[in-house]
Order: C-alpha cells, then structure tokens, then sequence
C-alpha cells in the first residue's frame, strides 16, 4: 500500500475515533509497526495529529486542518465576507463552478439575483441553488468520501472533460508558498486539479487559518491561480510573499 493510501485511512480512522494505536493500525492496514510509526511521524511534522505512547490523537485545533463539518459551524462572517466579494466578480449569464466547501456554499446562498449556469459536485450547494428560479443548475455525479457532501471520482471528472466554464470558484485543505495547494485525499487533488484546467479563472477563496498549513497532497502551485480572497486575519509576512510573487489578493475587512 502506498504511504499517501495509508495517510488517508490513519486520519480518517482518528477522525472517527479520536486516538489511533500503534499495533491496530498495522493490523488493520497491513504493515509493520515501524512503518506506522514513520507514518504517524510524517503526518505530525505536517500538523495533522499529536503522537502519543503507543499511537496518535488529533492535533490541537489550533494547529490541525479540520474537517468541513467543524469548519461550517465558525467563521460564518468571514466566509460571507469572502463570498461577497467573490460575487462582485461574476457576470449575468456567465457559466460558474462552485467547488465543494463551507466558502463556496456559502456564495452559492449569494445567488440567483442574476441568471447562471452553476455546476457543482456537492450536494449542498446543489439543495441551495435548488429553488433559484434564474440559476440554471448542474450537478456533476459521483461518489462522496466519508461526510463530506462533495461528489468526486471517475464519473465526476469524465464529465468535467466536456465542459469549460468562465470562473471556477474553490477552496483548499492548506495553503504554502513552498508547498502550494494541498488536500488530505488524492480523489479531491484529482478532482480540483482538473477543475482549475477548464476554467478561464481561477479564484480560491480561503480564510487566513489555511494558510501555512500543509495537507497530504499537492494539486496546484500558486501560480496557477488568478486571484485569492481572504480576510483580514491574514499575516503580514504571507502578504509581502504573495505580492513577490505577483499573485493577485484581495483582504476582505469584517
């Protein structure tokens, strides 16, 4: 089993129970218990979780990427903040996809005043758009990983062959200048990926606390991206950084 299959099944398996032994992972995924040491090593350098005698629990929250289920239920202000001005940059007619994510369900709540084509793969954002008479909706197929409302897989990304849109909107797991864009599962990195490739532009919308973080899996470098919209949280320094770069960034004030 390669050591990204084996990441992904450890958190997974932390998220649903909150500690992790040593001696169940090797049994349950099939190696050693030095090799899931290494792993849990790994993945603590990354910030994902906190190793104890004998296994691993999950990292303070000040530190660790937290699902999306826990990211909803805060920072409702700063991502309508986000939304808001990620609306300002859509035009009638337009054809948008809306990535899944807290972010951009919260802009799919912004629409319908305008008449769109949407396309998403997440079912939230589909139930939203759902009974605005002026979004013309489609929903990409697929499959969804664990809670997560979002769609991904062969189907969703087959369908994504046929398609280009004027604006992609989406988010990510962890943001770097050394590392890029990254997600905890290599079917979201497939999916976002190619994504970004069939849009004429490219905005992530991200609140500060991603930046710095670093999850399993690269899917883009910063500059593939047309713009980023954050708030004001964000650090000075990963300001200065981004506009060397000459990477577009737009703070929103809350």
């Amino acid at each position: 089993m390669l050591s990204v299959k084996r990441y992904e099944m450890i958190l997974a398996l932390l998220e649903q129970n909150q500690v992790v032994k040593v001696s169940e992972l090797s049994k349950e995924l099939g190696v050693t218990e030095k090799t899931i040491r290494i792993d849990l090593e790994a993945l603590e350098k990354n910030g994902l979780l906190k190793r104890i005698h004998g296994g691993a629990v999950l990292a303070d929250k000040g530190t660790r990427i937290v699902p999306i289920e826990e990211r909803q239920s805060g920072k409702a202000i700063i991502k309508e903040a986000i939304a808001q001005k990620a609306k300002a940059k859509i035009q009638p007619y337009q054809t948008v996809l809306l990535d899944g994510g807290s972010t951009t369900e919260a802009l799919a709540h912004l629409m319908g005043d305008i008449p769109l084509t949407v396309i998403t793969n997440d079912i939230k954002i589909a139930y939203t758009l759902l009974e605005k008479e002026k979004i013309q909706l489609m929903v990409l197929g697929g499959t969804r990983i664990g809670k997560s409302p979002s769609l991904i897989g062969a189907e969703a990304t087959a369908m994504l062959q046929k398609i280009r849109v004027n604006h992609v909107f989406f988010g990510t797991t962890g943001i770097s200048m050394e590392h890029g864009l990254t997600v905890l599962n290599h079917l979201h990195a497939d999916w976002k990926k190619q994504i970004i490739q069939i849009a004429d532009e490219v905005t992530l919308l991200t609140d500060a606390t991603k930046f710095e973080k670093v999850g399993l899996i690269q899917f883009a470098s910063l500059a593939e991206i047309d713009e980023i919209i954050t708030d004001h949280l964000i650090e000075e320094k990963m300001v200065q950084l981004l506009k060397q770069q000459e990477i577009a960034l737009t703070i929103v004030s809350v």
